[in-house]
């Protein structure tokens, strides 16, 4: 995985313009959805998907787009190097999930009996 530390602030104004106008350019395709009123459906539809697409576009040309495909690359890597569990192992985690569970409801539930009972007991009120 990438080690180094990003910089705070990377890519100056010209970056900053770039992400504003990609978020223009998501509220312009909603707001051609609504404007499209008259239009089918998938006219008025393609308008909000140009504006999206056109936003990642430019999004994706900003050093902060390029720091987000680099950390989704460098995810990736990492995603290869797991050790998946086999079916075995996942079968006997889940019925030791399941049997914790069992016991800790019984368990729970004679707590609940007992201090009813000794609620019953010093107040002698409750069923």
């Amino acid at each position: 995985m990438n080690d180094a530390v990003p910089e705070q602030g990377v890519g100056g104004s010209v970056d900053v313009v770039k992400l504003v106008v990609a978020v223009l350019l998501v509220v312009a395709g909603i707001a051609a959805f609504y404007v499209l009123q008259t239009q089918s459906d998938w006219v008025r539809w393609g308008a909000v998907l140009a504006g999206v697409v056109l936003a990642a576009v430019v999004f994706a040309s900003s050093a902060r787009g390029r720091a987000v495909w680099q950390f989704v690359l460098d995810s990736r890597l990492e995603l290869r190097k797991v050790v998946w569990p086999t079916r075995q192992e996942t079968t006997q985690t889940t019925l030791v999930v399941f049997a914790f569970v069992i016991v800790t409801g019984f368990f729970f539930w004679f707590l609940d009996l007992f201090l009813s009972w000794v609620t019953k007991f010093f107040t002698g009120q409750g069923s």
